[in-house]
Parts: structure tokens; C-alpha cells; sequence
């Protein structure tokens, strides 16, 4: 199995992020958390607006020049606003594809050099409603319709230099939901994953040797609703 190294984890401050995060340093790694929000862990961290590419560059050439090449980066930010197009504002919308991914292509382009040095990896965090469409959620869905084209492209570009895997989660027992309307949060008897299980599998694409990948993996609670 391949040694963790220096990985780059966006979103790292909560949810699934978190957990990768945590897990990588729990197994040897070294991982550095991008974020709005700081991660409340001794764990490396860079304030970034993932929503802003300028930034995203800054951010990097920081964790370069402080930690040196990553080996690795983990895609895991990721945010929503529900409700029908015509209730949801533009700015709000396009938010939710600039964070879940333009944020997404940005950090991939610019930690991409160092990745083919280091002959390292590009895990990326779609969703099952990157796979299943749903009302009310369009840019949700938008977005991560997206990733998933996007890394399954990138995989085809890639291949034999750097490793790519599309994860594609079900919901998860995060802080996700926290700030949505009552009508579009789980319900009490809703079957979500526990983030740590996830990022247990996050961690599995990671240490594949060099030639072989994980290319897609869905990781969700076996009741899940929108899979398949």
C-alpha cells in the first residue's frame, strides 16, 4: 500500500473533510485543511474562499511553500441551498457551482503539477444526487453532475501519472443539514452514514499503489434513498 503524505484537504474544517483529515493524520499522513472556517485541531490550516480561484492559488503556493509538495488532494467541500429555480436567487445558486465545482477544478489545477511529481492522487466528492436528479435541489444537483464529469474526464487525461477516484456519498450524519428549512432536512428516522465510515474509504483510494486505482466508489448507508 502506498505511504500517505503531504495531502490536501478542502472542506477539512467539518463533515466528511474533518474525518478525512483526522483519519490521515491517525495513519502517518499529513494533511492540511483548506477552509472558510478553521478546524478547531492542531491539524495544518489555510483560510480560503473556495468559491474564489485567486484565493484557491494564494492558498496553495502557502501550503507549498510551508509544507512542501502534496502528494494528494482531497476535493470534500461543499455546500447547497434548496428550493424550487424560480425561489432560489442567482447569487445563490451560482454559489453553490462556483464552491461545490469551479472550487473543485480550481484546487485540481493548481495542486496538479505537484501531483505529477510526486506521482500522487486526486480523490473527488461527488454525491448520489450527482447521479440521481431530485426536485428542489438543482444546483445542488448541477454541481455534482458535474464533479462527476469532470473526474471521470480528468481520469481519462490522467491516466498512468496521477490516480483519480470519484467518491460518490450518500447523506451522512454531518452538520450538512444544519441550516436548511425544516422541510428539506432528514427526517428522525432518515439512514445516514457516519462520516468516519466514509472517509475509512477515502482513505483505501489513497494507498492503492501506484497502477492501481479506485476509480469510483458509491459508500452509502444501505437504506439509502437516492441510490440507487
Amino acid at each position: 500500500m502506498r505511504e500517505l503524505g503531504l495531502t490536501v484537504v478542502t472542506g477539512g474544517a467539518s463533515g466528511l473533510g474533518a474525518a478525512t483529515a483526522r483519519e490521515i493524520a491517525e495513519q502517518g499522513g499529513r494533511p492540511v485543511v483548506l477552509d472558510r472556517k478553521h478546524p478547531e485541531t492542531d491539524l495544518p490550516f489555510e483560510e480560503v474562499d473556495l468559491a474564489d480561484r485567486h484565493a484557491i492559488e494564494q492558498a496553495i503556493s502557502q501550503v507549498v511553500e510551508k509544507h512542501g509538495r502534496p502528494s494528494a488532494v482531497v476535493n470534500a467541500a461543499g455546500i447547497d441551498v434548496c428550493g424550487q429555480l424560480s425561489d432560489v436567487s442567482a447569487e445563490d445558486w451560482e454559489h453553490v457551482i462556483a464552491v461545490n465545482l469551479l472550487g473543485t477544478v480550481a484546487v485540481t489545477r493548481v495542486v496538479l503539477p505537484h501531483l505529477k511529481e510526486t506521482r500522487g492522487s486526486v480523490v473527488n466528492c461527488a454525491s448520489t444526487l450527482g447521479l440521481r436528479a431530485l426536485s428542489d435541489a438543482s444546483a445542488y444537483c448541477a454541481s455534482k453532475f458535474g464533479v462527476v464529469g469532470f473526474t471521470r474526464s480528468l481520469a481519462a487525461e490522467l491516466a498512468g501519472s496521477v490516480g483519480v477516484t470519484l467518491l460518490v456519498p450518500g447523506g451522512m450524519r454531518t452538520a450538512f443539514f444544519d441550516d436548511r428549512p425544516e422541510q428539506y432536512r432528514p427526517g428522525p428516522d432518515a439512514q445516514l452514514n457516519d462520516p468516519d465510515d466514509v472517509a475509512s474509504a477515502v482513505l483505501f483510494a489513497l494507498r492503492q499503489p501506484h497502477g492501481c486505482e479506485v476509480r469510483e466508489m458509491v459508500v452509502c448507508h444501505s437504506g439509502e434513498t437516492s441510490w440507487p
